[in-house]
Order: structure tokens, then C-alpha cells, then sequence
């Protein structure tokens, strides 16, 4: 599998930074040397400045989750994910600061209270009673979005309140074109951002109505089959048109909705187990909430709506020529695609509670002479002494000794891929050679 370099990824971080200064620049233009002399002009021009950061930003946390084809290519779905996460944080940051500050400079200027100001704000300049409730949803996403209130929420619940952030961007947008004072007055500034709007909005269309639509209409997908591949892990088998014609890799998923009375309504990521063959595809899947229960129910003939593939947990991406996978569980089945596409020499450390845990082991083991890769199976709790030996700094370099000229791969649950992290980056292994299979949304 020949490798795709970073390249992609570079020019699109030269495009944000680029943005975020034609962003602000129409500010520093119109604003005159020692024209802020005072307090109320001081706190004025930073609610400006952070009114344009944050209206950039927000086109920009749509864009990465427009799906669309090209930044899944070059970004990875899983890498968009983390970005729109940590990025969806500056961004509140700076809508707050926005308001707060813009209200201060207001009042100090008109000499009113801050609650005065406000009614003031909402009762006599355009489109502000949308803005503060754009500001509000912004709020309650972001808190959402908190890892510890996150992890007590249905996904589903989540997902769909996460969704209304798309709000945001209609709410904010009037606004911004009727109070913003670098965007009220016609000219080439407010007819780029209304272009950078509209070009946002065509992305959005795209990525997640146009490209699904038409990839389900040429290939339909339904159901062949769905087997037990252990009493908590299942694998479904898909067939339908021109297979052959789906451009994906080993280690890529898909955002599945099968089209069931109990599933339709949800959609879930979930990678491929095997490598495209032109006749059928197939996602493995761990049974760990009511949805994937009801998967297991599946009746062949069923239509399943896909949108993907995505991500860049994929032999194509890798910096090294040689690899070490590390999966924990379920976290096999993209490391499984995965061994089919990689060079011969790769290493797999496969990580379960019991031999009974041990998913797919006959293909493993096939692949391991087919494909001359090593495999160790490490069986235990991680609290056994030999887990604990095994994934330790010097366990690894014992098992794999060119560990960090190797890439590795790492697919488990969360508590397994973190420690794995620690132990690699404290064996010598650079961030850059480590790749993370995380499905955020």
C-alpha cells in the first residue's frame, strides 16, 4: 500500500492560520494608530476582535464537519474529531469574551448598568436577540461536550443535541451583518465572509445530503448475513452493487444506519473487519448498549445507509515501513483490515481478558503466516503479572526490539490505548509514528 504523505494536511493549516488573519485584518485597517485611548475604546476593540475570531471559527467548526470528501482524505474523520473537540473550547472562549465584552464597553460608554445595557442590546439593535440565543446554544453544547457529562449520556441524546449547533451559525449570522463594524457597511470585506458563508453552506450540502445519497443509490447496501463471533461481538456481512467501486482502505469506517424499525433513526461509526473484495463487506461489532443488542436481529435483506469511508487509520498513512499493532478486544477488527494492506514484518500484540475474548483468531493466524506478521496473544487481566510485563517499556522492546522505528497502531478501549501511549512514548516511540483509532462523532 503506498503511503500518503502529510502534505494535505500542512496546506490546510497554512489555509486556517491564513483565514484567521484575513479575519481579523480588516480590523487592524480600520483602526487608526492611538485611536484607543480610553477604557471603553480599549474594551470595545477586543470584543471586536474576538467577535471575528469567533465568527471565523465557527465557519471553521462546521467546515470540519461538513464530511466532507477531501478533508476525510487528507485530515482523517478521527484527527477532525479531536480538532472540532479542543478547537469547539476557543471557541467559546471567544463568544463569551465577545459578549462580555462588547456589553462592559457599552455600558461604561452610555453609563448605564450591565443588566441596563442588555435590555438595551436585545430591545434596540437588529438581529441581537438571535445573537444571544446563537450564544446560549454555543453554552450548552460546549458544557455537554465536558467529558465527564458526556460519558453520563445516552450517544444518541448526545449526538442530536450536539447537532444543534448548526443553529448557531444561522442565528449568529444576521448579527454579524448588521452590527458588526467591519461587516455593516457593502464592500469587498462583508462580500467575502458572505462568500465564506455561503461556500460553508455548499460544503455542508455536500458532505452530508449530496455525496450519501448518491454512493447509496450506486451501490445499496442490504444485509447478507450476521454472525456470532463471540456471546458479545458480532460480524454483519453487507452485499450490493459495484463493491468494487468503493475507493477504501483496511482500518477505515463508515457511519452506518440500518434501516429497521429499531435502527433507522441512529447512526454509528463502525470499521471494516476485512479489506474490500468486491463481494461483500464486513463491519464487527461489540454488543455494548440497546442499539447494538438489536443488530444482532438483523434480518438478511435489510437496507443499510452508509456514509464513508473515513479516516486515516490506514497502512497508506503510515510514516515507517514496518508496523506494530496493538488491539485490545473489538479493537481487532480494523488492525485485522488493517494486516492485509500493510508490508510483511508487521507485529501484533492482541490484548483479552480470556482465550474466549480472542476475536477471529483462525484469519489471524492465517494472516500471520500469509502475511509474515508476529503475533503475540497476551492474555489476562491488566493487573496480571504477565499483561503488566508484556506492555511495559522493556517488555515491548523484548518482543519488537526496532519498536521505535516501527508505526503503531492502537484500537481497545480507552483505558488500554492510554496506557499503551505512556508505555510507548516512554520507550522512545515519537507522537508522530503513534495512530489512534477514536470515533468522536
Amino acid at each position: 500500500m503506498p503511503r500518503r504523505g502529510p502534505g494535505g494536511r500542512r496546506a490546510l493549516s497554512v489555509l486556517f492560520w491564513l483565514g484567521l488573519v484575513a479575519a481579523v485584518l480588516p480590523w487592524w485597517l480600520d483602526t487608526p494608530a492611538g485611536s484607543l485611548t480610553g477604557t471603553a475604546e480599549t474594551l470595545t476593540a477586543a470584543g471586536r476582535i474576538t467577535g471575528l475570531i469567533a465568527g471565523y471559527l465557527l465557519l471553521v467548526q462546521v467546515l470540519m464537519m461538513s464530511r466532507l470528501g477531501a478533508l476525510e482524505r487528507w485530515v482523517g474523520g478521527e484527527r477532525l474529531s479531536r480538532l472540532h473537540r479542543d478547537l469547539g473550547a476557543t471557541l467559546l472562549v471567544a463568544v463569551l469574551a465577545h459578549l462580555a465584552l462588547i456589553v462592559v464597553a457599552y455600558a461604561d460608554l452610555e453609563e448605564k448598568s450591565i443588566l441596563g445595557e442588555v435590555g438595551v442590546l436585545l430591545r434596540d439593535y437588529e438581529d441581537m436577540v438571535s445573537a444571544f440565543v446563537a450564544a446560549g446554544v454555543m453554552v450548552a453544547v460546549g458544557l455537554t461536550a465536558v467529558r465527564a457529562i458526556r460519558t453520563r449520556m445516552p450517544y444518541e441524546l448526545w449526538y442530536h443535541l450536539h447537532l444543534t449547533s448548526y443553529a448557531a451559525l444561522l442565528l449568529g449570522f444576521g448579527h454579524q451583518f448588521s452590527n458588526g463594524a467591519q461587516l455593516f457597511e457593502p464592500g469587498p470585506v462583508r462580500t467575502g465572509w458572505i462568500a465564506a458563508y455561503l461556500l460553508v453552506l455548499a460544503a455542508l450540502i455536500w458532505g452530508r445530503v449530496v455525496a450519501p445519497l448518491r454512493f447509496n443509490l450506486r451501490h445499496r447496501l442490504r444485509v447478507a448475513d450476521v454472525v456470532a463471533e463471540s456471546p458479545d461481538t458480532i460480524s454483519i456481512y453487507l452485499t450490493g452493487r459495484r463493491l468494487n467501486q468503493i475507493d477504501m482502505l483496511g482500518g477505515q469506517y463508515f457511519r452506518w444506519r440500518f434501516l429497521n424499525p429499531g435502527c433507522w433513526w441512529q447512526s454509528h461509526p463502525f470499521s471494516l473487519s476485512a479489506v474490500g473484495n468486491g463481494r461483500w463487506l464486513r463491519l464487527t461489532v461489540k454488543v455494548v448498549g440497546s442499539h447494538t443488542a438489536e443488530l444482532r436481529d438483523l434480518d438478511p435483506g435489510t437496507r443499510v445507509w452508509a456514509e464513508g469511508p473515513s479516516g486515516t487509520f490506514t497502512a497508506a498513512h503510515r510514516t515507517r515501513q514496518r508496523a506494530l499493532l496493538i488491539a485490545g478486544g473489538s479493537g481487532i477488527a480494523p488492525l485485522r483490515a488493517m494486516l492485509e494492506e500493510l508490508p510483511p514484518g508487521a507485529a501484533l500484540i492482541y490484548r483479552a481478558r480470556t482465550p474466549a475474548d480472542v476475536l477471529m483468531h483462525p484469519e489471524l493466524d492465517w494472516l500471520a503466516q500469509a502475511r509474515r506478521t508476529s503475533i503475540w496473544y497476551v492474555i489476562g487481566s491488566r493487573h496480571d503479572p504477565g499483561p503488566r510485563q508484556v506492555m511495559s517499556p522493556e517488555g515491548l522492546r523484548r518482543l519488537v526490539p526496532d519498536l521505535t522505528h516501527r508505526d503503531v497502531y492502537l484500537c481497545g478501549p480507552a483505558g488500554l490505548v492510554e496506557e499503551a501511549v505512556r508505555v510507548l512514548r516512554r520507550a522512545g516511540v515519537s507522537r508522530r509514528q503513534i495512530h489512534l483509532a477514536t470515533f468522536e462523532l
